[in-house]
């Protein structure tokens, strides 16, 4: 159980977050703001890196994966563009807590992971939080969802040398799609739309992610 004065701690601190990571950094999107404002980062984290939760970098989740630090979940949020209709298809549930930004954010959200024990502590932390409207799957999230089916936005949260060819074919036309794109180590986040069956893409800015592994990303 969680102390009146770790709330109030937390609280402050989520604050703090909000107006010198985010703010402070050029993100301006409200929507994004008042969601990662509302949710405890906290409850996506091991207690071992809780008093953590509101740094500004990213922190370990156990199975060689890590929470994105707070600006880089807020800026790939913002460049989704997200309007509350969209269905949404993340790439990497990991912790759960970018997953819980999009179900704030957005309409229906879709979520793969290739650990099940992640996505199981995921929807756990997910379903204390009373978010509904989130579909879970395990499995290689480089092939895309399951089902033949097309998403408004897509959002990869790891690394990929290039945007699978299967979730290129599961955005739908003038959809967006959002992922660091490069080598192993390093990275550029790229915002990529859908325009008559090609993506058009911008360099958003350098970033670094653990590897997507997959059958169309990264091998073992």
């Amino acid at each position: 159980m969680v102390s009146y004065d770790d709330k109030n701690r937390y609280a402050i601190n989520r604050r703090t977050m909000i107006e010198m990571h985010l703010r402070g950094r050029g993100i301006h999107d409200r929507r994004v703001l008042n969601a990662m404002e509302r949710l405890p980062r906290e409850s996506f984290i091991g207690k071992k890196y809780a008093s953590s939760a509101y740094d500004d970098n990213p922190l370990p989740i156990g199975m060689g994966q890590t929470i994105s630090q707070p600006y880089i979940v807020a800026l790939m949020t913002q460049c989704l563009d997200l309007s509350g209709s969209e269905e949404v298809l993340e790439i990497g549930t990991g912790s759960g807590y970018q997953t819980a930004v999009l179900s704030e954010l957005a309409a229906k959200v879709y979520t793969i992971e290739r650990f099940g024990e992640l996505s199981e502590q995921a929807q756990a932390s997910l379903a204390k939080l009373d978010c509904k409207n989130i579909e879970f799957t395990v499995g290689d999230g480089s092939c895309g969802w399951s089902e033949d089916r097309q998403f408004d936005r897509i959002i990869i949260t790891a690394a990929v040398p290039e945007v699978p060819e299967p979730l290129k074919d599961q955005l739908r036309e003038g959809g967006l799609l959002v992922a660091p794109v490069g080598g192993q180590y390093t990275q550029e986040l790229v915002i990529a739309k859908k325009n008559n069956d090609c993506l058009s893409t911008e360099t958003i800015c350098g970033c670094r992610f653990v590897k997507l592994i997959g059958q169309y990303a990264y091998g073992e």
